[in-house]
């Protein structure tokens, strides 16, 4: 039964039957677990080799489906090991979530279009090992990867960068365009590259 209605609500979004297999191999055979499959509008690219995690009521605007994300593709990328999870009433565009080690998306989240969440550095901050695999074609182990942490209630504004190691206390928000590089408490108002206190937010 729960496969039927995953299905009928794919089929509603109009993709390409390449596209439908594609999603349902990543989906099926893969470390995917779900309460509820996500309102995908427009297309979104899934490669995931590790635990992808989805809760209730979450939706995905994709490509031009969100005028203020642009063109942007819509990216998961979850790499071995790894896992990935979106809570309840999740609301993203066009954004782009790579996660070698953990990312974790609360409830009631929102976040603008271009944003990107990286949980690595991708390559080592030391000249030898950074130039390894095109050098000596030997893998760089040397790559931090700390897990992301985004609480319940979070707003984040559209093009903004999340890195590594980042926590973000409930109900805060994160204005257009921000890189967050630190942890951020709950309650908050944050902006600027690097991100910097903004003011407090008086909730009743």
């Amino acid at each position: 039964m729960l496969e039927n209605q995953i299905f009928k609500k794919v089929i509603k979004s109009f993709w390409p039957p390449f596209i439908l297999d594609k999603i349902f191999n990543v989906f099926h055979i893969r470390g995917n677990e779900y309460l509820e499959y996500p309102v995908i509008r427009g297309r979104i690219y899934i490669r995931n080799k590790g635990t992808l995690y989805f809760g209730r009521k979450n939706i995905f605007n994709c490509g031009r489906n969100n005028i203020i994300g642009g063109d942007e593709k819509f990216n998961i990328i979850v790499s071995e090991n790894a896992k990935l999870k979106f809570g309840d009433n999740v609301g993203v565009s066009n954004s782009t979530f790579i996660c070698r080690k953990s990312i974790s998306i609360g409830n009631n989240v929102l976040i603008g279009g271009g944003c990107k969440f990286y949980d690595t550095d991708f390559h080592s901050l030391d000249f030898e090992n950074r130039m390894s695999p095109y050098l000596n074609n030997i893998p760089d182990r040397t790559v931090k990867n700390r897990g992301i942490n985004i609480e319940d209630g979070v707003w984040i504004g559209g093009h903004c960068i999340i890195l590594k190691g980042v926590t973000i206390g409930e109900r805060s928000v994160i204005g257009a365009g921000s890189v967050v590089s630190k942890n951020i408490p709950k309650n908050e108002v944050w902006a600027g590259n690097p991100a910097k206190f903004i003011k407090k937010i008086d909730y009743i």
